[in-house]
């Protein structure tokens, strides 16, 4: 079983996000980058898949600058068996990203596509767009938000998360791309000698012009970022409780105008 996993490499949660001076992109200089964590849930359930089938292969992908090379080492170090690194600009959208992805596993690798991984969504722009798109490219049936899995020779029957504290059961055919969320595993630590054999293990690299990708290929671009406005400084309602209530109730009503 070839199993493929798509990962991203974001800013770390406790980065503080600076522009660029123009606004048309983050300053990226400073900010350390890791795995975005859902994507570790996939990565876990990949090794997972390949431990209980013996002769599995897990290639971890991934696009954008080269950076992202020390993203895919972690999921190296994880256990997965190699890697590829596609060569997009950084500012690269969603439908971009997808037909890179697609491509390099439809059209550069040998190896077939038996079953395909991500994260639900990327925790930096939270669009949960990249897994769909892909699943549109390779003519694939996807299932999305998934906490648990059960595995068949030919199908699997997937538990995911709904609205309302409610859960889906879908079973669909194999091959198939499962975009998994927090809960469905426990991702494991790299150990240390892992992590060295994952320096000698193989990283393949494609450049867009090797995957039929074009500037064409982006569909949207974004011109004018600004951070969010610095939160207002709270104010404390002193007094006995019964002054604090009606003095909240009328800072709710007159100043927040939420009642």
């Amino acid at each position: 079983m070839n199993i493929y996993v798509c990962i991203k490499q974001v800013p770390d949660t406790e980065t503080k996000i600076k522009l660029k001076p123009d606004f048309t992109w983050i300053d990226t200089s400073g900010i350390k980058w890791v795995m975005s964590p859902f994507d570790e849930y996939a990565v876990e359930e990949a090794l997972r898949v390949k431990e209980k089938n013996a002769g599995s292969t897990v290639i971890v992908v991934s696009a954008g600058p080269t950076r992202v090379i020390e993203c895919i080492r972690t999921a190296l170090a994880m256990g997965a068996d190699s890697g590829i690194h596609i060569e997009i600009p950084e500012t690269a959208d969603n439908n971009m990203t997808a037909k890179a992805l697609a491509n390099a596993m439809a059209k550069k690798e040998t190896a077939s596509v038996d079953l395909v991984f991500t994260g639900k969504e990327a925790i930096d722009d939270g669009s949960a767009q990249v897994s769909q798109l892909l699943a549109g490219f390779l003519g694939l049936p996807y299932v999305s938000v998934v906490l648990n899995v059960e595995y068949g020779a030919q199908s699997v029957k997937c538990k995911r998360e709904i609205e309302g504290g409610a859960y889906e059961i879908v079973e669909t055919a194999l091959p198939a791309i499962i975009a998994t969320q927090k809960g469905i595993n426990e991702p494991r630590y790299a150990t240390l000698p892992n992590i060295m054999k994952a320096k000698k293990k193989e990283i393949k690299t494609y450049k867009t012009s090797d995957l039929g990708i074009s500037e064409g290929d982006q569909k949207i671009k974004f011109k004018n970022f600004e951070l969010p406005p610095p939160k207002q400084a709270g104010k404390k309602v002193s007094g006995d409780p019964a002054a604090q209530a009606k003095e909240l109730a009328r800072l709710l009503h007159e100043e927040a105008k939420v009642i």
